[in-house]
């Protein structure tokens, strides 16, 4: 039942709220912060390798790997990247509910490929293998899904720069699995170039969210104080009531 008074606008309901509250400043943080971090961590545990290690046919996950020393560097990097991207879909309030579902899920994977390291020597892990196959297809995904339409939406989310950016992301994914099943010897490169463009494309949309982002209301209060006094009204005539003007005599 609308109990709502003509004249009066309806309230807006919740999702609309959350909208036009933008993305909080730790949004922001932990989006720009999960390229840092796994870029730290593969630079980091690189260089704690006792043997030489390539970065350009060596993937990270061989330095999370079982055996590895100090493995421990790359796999907090992982959960920590991870986590970040979750906080990052929960903020991203201005996007669509679908992408952030997605981007959320993404982050998920990535905790899970940190709980899922690869097996020490040659070999790799079926379980490893299967959650960054899904977190890198949801992280090349959830542009697309997080779309939206209309004239104030930040220019990060809407259609056509959405869907190039899944269309990039996913020709990256594509050329990284042709070098692991074709061995063309660049894996450690495209998986670098995958992971930075995985990763810096959040916190732009993140960015463009934050410039679009509304102003607060001003206070009532305050507004009336600035505005000046209010006009005085003028008189109103009680109905039924007649005035007479002009001059009078007095007998």
């Amino acid at each position: 039942m609308n109990r709502s008074r003509p004249g009066i606008p309806r309230p807006a309901p919740w999702w609309a709220k959350a909208r036009d509250r933008g993305v909080p400043w730790w949004g922001a943080v932990c989006s720009a912060a999960a390229p840092v971090l796994l870029g730290a961590g593969s630079t980091i545990g690189g260089h704690l390798q006792p043997r030489p290690y390539d970065a350009m046919t060596s993937t990270v996950s061989a330095l999370a790997a079982l055996g590895a020393a100090d493995r421990w560097v790359m796999t907090l990097a992982f959960a920590a990247a991870g986590a970040c991207e979750i906080a990052t879909g929960l903020a991203l309030r201005p996007a669509g509910v679908a992408g952030r579902l997605i981007l959320v899920i993404g982050g998920a994977a990535g905790l899970l490929v940190a709980a899922s390291p690869e097996p020490a020597g040659a070999g790799g892990s079926l379980r490893h293998a299967l959650t960054a196959a899904l977190g890198l297809a949801a992280m090349a995904a959830w542009p697309a899904a997080a779309r939206r339409r209309g004239p104030s939406v930040p220019w990060g989310l809407r259609p056509r720069v959405s869907a190039a950016a899944s269309v990039l992301l996913l020709g990256v994914l594509l050329w990284f699995g042709a070098e692991l099943i074709a061995g063309g010897g660049l894996d450690g490169l495209a998986e670098r170039v995958l992971g930075g463009t995985l990763t810096l494309w959040p916190p732009l949309v993140v960015l463009s969210c934050r410039r679009r982002q509304p102003p607060a209301p001003p206070n009532r209060g305050t507004q009336r104080l600035h505005s000046g006094p209010d006009p005085t009204p003028p008189p109103r005539k009680r109905p039924g009531t007649i005035r007479i003007t002009g001059p009078s005599y007095m007998g």
